[in-house]
């Protein structure tokens, strides 16, 4: 018997699973909870290393859950299979959840972990100048502001971390939010939009701040040097209305930045139904923009 889930555990936990978990081979390294800050015990990261002579390419995974669930513990099928395959390395990371604290407390999670990982290049023979982002559901709108967003890198900084760029390569979002001001425009149903944000479920847009629904929102930080931007998103999605993706992509191409589009028919919130065909996408995509050739060389 399968059991229902609630809201909040389907918002952006099923987008995770559109191509499947796999298990991993014998081959790659794994390396589990470590730390990459010290504010909070949920400020952690695994790193699943390919084999490979050279410094791979790496993705760095973003669960979803609402911003309140979820787990970095489970890989997306197509990333596992690539590091299986020892083109790809994998960072999975954890994150404050809004129970603990609400957005920007999420996203700057979220880019200290892309400092970290940059800090950390040498040590897991990943190449500093070939690391992507992606995510589902609210993994996915994570993804898309840390690629959107300005480097954070500090060079005044004290810290190490802090000193490293957060720019990445590219950016693959399975059906992530993009622009909050669509929910005076549409129905979101879901609570968990207005939990990000500090307010209760419910909360009326006009009552919600301007910055703060700006400041959250990734279109807010399109410019023209963003990285290549991979946007799926089936046209059935309830919880994550089609718009976010089509209004993102529009702005990105009014800016001059690569995106792409791809609506899945008849999908709804977790791609659902689109077979292989998303993960071929994907890995199109990642091999494309982290240079990766056929024989997984740079």
């Amino acid at each position: 018997m399968i059991r229902q889930l609630g809201p909040t555990c389907l918002f952006l936990c099923a987008a995770i699973f559109h191509s499947g978990v796999s298990s991993f081979a014998d081959g790659p390294e794994r390396q589990k909870d470590i730390a990459y800050d010290n504010d909070h015990p949920a400020q952690r990261l695994d790193v699943y290393l390919a084999k490979a002579a050279r410094p791979t390419a790496a993705m760095v995974y973003i669960h979803g859950g609402g911003w309140r669930a979820g787990s970095k513990d489970r890989l997306p099928g197509w990333l596992t299979t690539a590091v299986n395959e020892g083109w790809l390395s994998v960072v999975s990371v954890e994150y404050r959840f809004t129970d603990v604290a609400p957005h920007p407390a999420q996203v700057s999670d979220c880019v200290r972990a892309v400092q970290f990982v940059r800090s950390r290049a040498k040590e897991w023979n990943i190449d500093p100048h070939r690391i992507g982002v992606t995510g589902g559901s609210a993994g996915a709108h994570l993804s898309l502001w840390v690629a959107l967003h300005g480097d954070a890198a500090d060079l005044s900084s004290q810290d190490p971390i802090a000193q490293q760029s957060s720019r990445t390569t590219c950016v693959v979002s399975f059906a992530g939010p993009t622009d909050w001001s669509l929910l005076a425009e549409i129905e979101h149903k879901h609570p968990a939009y207005r939990q990000l944000l500090g307010y209760e479920p419910g909360t009326p847009a006009a009552e919600m701040s301007m910055a703060a629904k700006v400041d959250v929102s990734p279109i807010s930080f399109a410019t023209h040097d963003d990285p290549p931007v991979l946007l799926v998103h089936g046209d059935k999605d309830v919880i994550v209305p089609l718009r976010h993706a089509s209004r993102l992509h529009e702005q990105l191409k009014s800016v001059g930045c690569t995106a792409e589009l791809h609506v899945v028919k008849g999908a709804n919130h977790g791609v659902a139904g689109a077979g292989d065909n998303v993960s071929r996408r994907a890995v199109a995509f990642v091999r494309k923009h982290l240079r990766i050739d056929q024989d997984g060389s740079e």
